[in-house]
């Protein structure tokens, strides 16, 4: 299908009646009489959802079903009025104006709510992986998604696209694997992105993490149509309404020149504050991922969070047990580690970022320095491999207008990539 699209000029934003007119050209009367599900983020992602959920109830209106999932990958399900405040609606209006619009969770590790659309067999993840393969992968991965994919007659994808950590740019067909996935795919895609190595794939299009997602979105034979969006602040700079591969591809192409801050020299010193949409570090760490490509070798980024008190809600017991540590040392001593899910043991590289391993001698030399200034305790980062500062003692005045110094201060870490100019 073609693709519609809108696109607002360098430092400008798209109006809200520019992006109404997107989605109608885009969307309207294609799906009358059938059963959407429309697969969104959760709050841990900028994008003005509320507005958006209204024009698409508005636009769909013909369709027969109208369901929104959550596309949580293995974030903590949603309470009813997290749901509600997520898209923007009240109490009343969900029982009223919006009583034939369905709000569901994804569950990534309830079985009865997944089904299989076959397996992908180690030759292919050999070729997908290429010199990033490593025998840590699995030897097969089983392509679990939830049942709901299989049940509607059209799946709309709705999210921004951001340079993202494990698959290089976020959105498409992301929300399918592993947004509404199980945990083979969650645990093989982010392990694969951890041995590619976060340097290696963020901001980059066309990485071996996507090369796989797109490998699985194939097996599903339910129709796809995306909605690709381009953030800046909460706003929309870009929206591209088409199949899943031409918008994703044409929003990624505009995310690498909005979403990327080219610098000259190398930081010794950056205070990353994490937004309170991340509201736990397993999500908070994007403050490292998108500073660490422009951080000197031994220099520190410090992720500001003062109001996060948790590490995960759902991964927190292996990553205390595990800590934060650079890949070599994990391949270092693989039996050691091997029944710890991948998706943990990538999470743990990827905020601790590069580095080598001294085998002989036992020791780890990452590349940048990790301080966390959070409500997590000074004894609780010692015990995870990081280091502390009080939040209470930081004096963000202080790091303004130091770039000049080698020290940066960024106000909305998470989304915006650093890298160095080559």
């Amino acid at each position: 299908m073609a693709i519609i699209k809108a696109i607002a000029p360098a430092g400008k934003l798209l109006s809200h009646e520019q992006i109404t007119e997107t989605l109608y050209q885009g969307l309207e009367g294609k799906f009358r009489g059938q059963r959407l599900l429309v697969l969104i983020p959760d709050h841990t992602r900028s994008l003005p959802l509320p507005f958006l959920f209204r024009s698409l109830v508005e636009v769909l209106h013909e369709a027969k079903q109208l369901d929104f999932m959550v596309a949580l990958g293995t974030h903590p399900p949603l309470s009813e009025e997290s749901l509600n405040k997520l898209v923007g609606i009240t109490i009343k209006e969900r029982i009223t104006k919006f009583r034939h619009v369905g709000l569901l969770n994804h569950n990534w590790d309830t079985p009865e709510v997944l089904t299989s659309l076959g397996t992908i067999e180690q030759d292919e993840i050999k070729q997908i992986a290429g010199v990033n393969w490593h025998s840590s992968l699995p030897d097969k991965i089983n392509i679990r998604i939830n049942k709901a994919a299989l049940e509607y007659d059209q799946i709309i994808i709705l999210g921004p696209t951001f340079p993202h950590e494990v698959v290089g740019f976020s959105g498409g067909a992301k929300y399918l694997f592993p947004g509404i996935s199980g945990a083979d795919m969650i645990n093989a895609t982010h392990w694969l992105g951890a041995l590619a190595g976060v340097v290696g794939t963020i901001g980059i299009k066309d990485t071996p993490v996507r090369a796989m997602i797109h490998a699985a979105a194939s097996r599903l034979k339910t129709p796809v149509t995306l909605i690709a969006l381009t953030v800046e602040g909460h706003e929309l700079s870009g929206v591209f309404v088409g199949d899943q591969l031409s918008a994703w591809n044409e929003a990624a192409e505009l995310s690498a020149q909005r979403h990327i801050q080219w610098c000259e020299k190398p930081f010794q010193r950056v205070l990353s504050c994490a937004p309170s949409m991340y509201d736990e570090l397993w999500t908070g760490a994007k403050a490292m991922y998108k500073l660490e490509a422009a951080v000197a070798v031994g220099g520190e980024v410090v992720i500001y969070a003062p109001h996060l008190d948790v590490v995960s809600h759902v991964h927190g017991k292996y990553i205390y047990e595990i800590g934060y540590h650079t890949l070599p040392y994990f391949l270092n001593d693989w039996e050691r580690f091997r029944n710890i899910p991948l998706g943990v043991l990538a999470h743990s590289t990827h905020l601790r970022g590069s580095g080598v391993m001294d085998a002989k001698r036992g020791i780890e030399k990452p590349n940048v320095r990790v301080t966390l200034a959070s409500k997590i305790s000074a004894e609780d980062c010692a015990h995870l491999n990081l280091g502390y500062l009080d939040p209470a003692k930081i004096n963000v005045e202080e790091w303004k207008d130091r770039e000049d110094e080698g020290i940066l201060y960024v106000p909305k870490a998470g989304e915006i990539l650093y890298r160095l100019k080559t």
